[in-house]
C-alpha cells in the first residue's frame, strides 16, 4: 500500500490556517484523495492532555525549556498514536502545526540563541528520528493583523501565545521565513493578508506544483 501524504500548515497567531485546512481537505477529497485532519499541540489523548497545559494559562506560564519538552512529549505520543498509523494505512494526514512550529516559537520567538534552537533540533530528532512532511504551507501574515483577528474570536481560553508581546510575534514570523529558506523544496510561502478565496488557490497551486 502506497503512503499517504503528510502535510502541515504553519504561521503566526490569527493567520487563517483552520480555514484553509478546512478549504483544502475539501478540495483533495473533491479529487478522491482521502485525508485526515488534526493538530499540535494535541491530536490524541495523551497530546490533547498536554495541549490545555501549554495553550492555556498566563502567558509566562512555562520557561521555554518546559515548553519545549512537553510539546516533544505531546508529539511524540501524536507520532505513535496517530499520524505514523494513518500514513501507513494510506491516508494523506494534514495537520494544523507541527514541529516547525516548535522551532519557531521556542527557538525564534524568544529571541534566537543557538542553545534554544540546538535543544529544539536534538529533541526532534530524538523523538521522530529524519521523519518530517512532505510540504508545508507556512501562512504569513502582518503579526498585529494577526493577533487582533485571534483575540477576536469569541469564546476561545487557549490564547497565551496571543498575549506575549509584539516583539516576540515578530522574531515568530521571522523565525517562519528564516525556516523556509533554508529548505525551498519543502516550504511554500502563502501571503495570508490576501483575501479567503486567493489564499485557498495559492495553496491549491503549490500543492498542484509540488505533489
Amino acid at each position: 500500500m502506497v503512503k499517504g501524504y503528510f502535510i502541515t500548515f504553519e504561521g503566526g497567531e490569527g493567520c487563517g490556517k483552520s480555514t484553509q485546512i478546512k478549504l483544502f481537505a475539501d478540495y483533495l477529497r473533491g479529487k478522491g484523495i482521502s485525508c485526515l485532519l488534526t493538530r499540535e499541540p494535541g491530536g490524541s489523548q495523551g497530546a490533547e492532555e498536554i495541549r490545555a497545559l501549554l495553550l492555556k494559562g498566563e502567558a509566562n506560564k512555562w520557561d521555554k525549556v518546559t515548553e519545549i519538552l512537553l510539546f516533544s512529549a505531546a508529539r511524540r505520543d501524536h507520532l505513535v498514536k496517530k499520524i505514523w498509523p494513518t500514513l501507513e494505512n494510506g491516508t494523506t494526514v494534514i495537520s494544523d502545526r507541527f514541529a516547525d512550529s516548535t522551532m519557531a516559537y521556542q527557538g525564534y520567538g524568544y529571541g534566537i540563541d543557538e542553545e534554544s534552537i540546538k535543544m529544539v533540533s536534538n529533541t526532534y530528532q530524538m523523538i521522530a528520528s529524519n521523519f518530517e512532511p512532505d510540504l508545508t504551507f507556512i501562512l504569513d501574515i502582518n503579526p498585529e493583523i494577526g493577533i487582533a483577528r485571534s483575540i477576536a474570536r469569541s469564546g476561545n481560553d487557549e490564547q497565551r501565545f496571543e498575549h506575549m508581546d509584539l516583539t516576540f510575534h515578530h522574531n515568530l514570523r521571522n523565525g517562519f521565513l528564516e525556516i523556509a529558506k533554508q529548505n525551498p523544496k519543502r516550504y511554500a510561502i502563502i501571503d495570508a493578508n490576501a483575501s479567503i478565496e486567493q489564499v485557498h488557490q495559492d495553496i491549491i497551486t503549490q500543492f498542484e506544483e509540488r505533489l
